[in-house]
C-alpha cells in the first residue's frame, strides 16, 4: 500500500513537473516578439528563439511584426461640393513597439481600424470630387500621416492608405463623362485657333518678304501653274498681271488710233499744214 502512494505520488510530481516545463518554455518565431507580464506587472519583451518562463508567475503575450493589410469597410462620404460617393480604402501597418501595443491598446486591430474609418471620412468631407478623382495621391498621403500620428502612441507605424474604389451616382456619371466631353471639344477648338494663328502669322512673314520682292510673286505663281498642270483633264484659265497687260493694251490703241486716220485711198487725210 505504501509502495502504491509513493509511486502515486511521484508520478504526481512528474506530470507537474512536465506542466511546469512545458509553461516555462516558449518557442518564438522571427517576426514574433513576446511582452512578459509577471505577477500583473510588465517585465520585458523576449524573442525571437527560446523564451523561458516561471511557471505559474510570468504570462507572455504573443505579438507579430509582420505588416497587416487592413481593408477599411465602405464609407459614405459627402464631398465638399454635396456629392455622395462610396469610397472604400486599405490600410498597410505594423507594430513597432510590441510592449505599447499591449499595455496601451485592448485590441489594436480593431483600434487602427475605426481610427482609419474615421479619417477617411473626416479628410475625403473636406475635399472635392474632382480632387478625389484626381489626385488621389495627395490624399492617401494625408490619410497616412494622420492615421499614424494617431496610432503611434500605440506602438503602430502605418506605412501606407491607398483609396481602392470611388462608387458615385450614375447622375452624376453622366455629368461628368459631358463635362470631360465639353473639354475634349474645347481643347479641340483651343488647337484649331492656334494653328489658324500661327499659319496667318506665317502667311505674313511670308507676305512682308515677298513686299520687299516682287519677282517673288512670280515665281510662286508660276510654281501654282506648275502644280495645277501636272494633274489630268484640267483646265487652266491663265490670268495676266495688269501692269503686264497695260503697256501692250496702250501700244494696241495707238496703232489703231493711227490706222483709222489714213484714208481708203491710202492716203493720209489729215490736213496739210
Amino acid at each position: 500500500m505504501l509502495v502504491t502512494i509513493v509511486l502515486v505520488v511521484i508520478a504526481v510530481l512528474l506530470l507537474v513537473g512536465l506542466i511546469g516545463a512545458s509553461a516555462s518554455v516558449r518557442i518564438l518565431r522571427e517576426y514574433e516578439r513576446g511582452v512578459v507580464f509577471r505577477l500583473g506587472r510588465l517585465v520585458d519583451q523576449r524573442g525571437p528563439g527560446v523564451t523561458f518562463l516561471i511557471p505559474f508567475v510570468d504570462r507572455i503575450v504573443r505579438v507579430s511584426l509582420r505588416t497587416v493589410t487592413q481593408q477599411i469597410p465602405p464609407q459614405e462620404v459627402i464631398t465638399r461640393d454635396n456629392v455622395p460617393a462610396r469610397v472604400t480604402a486599405v490600410t498597410y501597418f505594423h507594430v513597432v513597439d510590441a510592449n505599447r501595443s499591449v499595455v496601451e491598446i485592448q485590441d489594436v486591430l480593431l483600434a487602427t481600424s475605426q481610427i482609419a474609418q474615421t479619417t477617411l471620412r473626416s479628410v475625403l468631407g473636406k475635399a472635392e470630387l474632382d480632387t478625389l478623382l484626381a489626385e488621389r495621391e495627395r490624399l492617401n498621403e494625408d490619410l497616412q500621416q494622420i492615421i499614424d500620428d494617431q496610432t503611434e502612441p500605440w506602438g503602430i507605424k502605418v506605412t501606407a492608405v491607398e483609396i481602392k474604389d470611388v462608387e458615385i451616382p450614375d447622375d452624376m456619371r453622366h455629368a461628368i463623362a459631358r463635362q470631360a466631353e465639353a473639354e475634349r471639344e474645347r481643347r479641340a477648338k483651343i488647337i484649331n485657333a492656334e494653328g489658324e494663328f500661327q499659319a496667318a502669322a506665317k502667311l505674313g512673314e511670308a507676305a512682308d518678304v515677298i513686299s520687299r520682292n516682287p519677282v517673288t510673286i512670280q515665281l510662286r505663281y508660276l510654281q501654282t501653274l506648275l502644280e495645277i498642270g501636272s494633274e489630268q483633264n484640267s483646265t487652266i484659265v491663265f490670268p495676266l498681271p495688269i501692269d503686264l497687260v497695260g503697256p501692250l493694251m496702250h501700244a494696241f490703241d495707238g496703232r489703231e488710233a493711227r490706222q483709222s486716220a489714213v484714208t481708203p485711198t491710202g492716203q493720209d487725210s489729215r490736213p496739210q499744214p
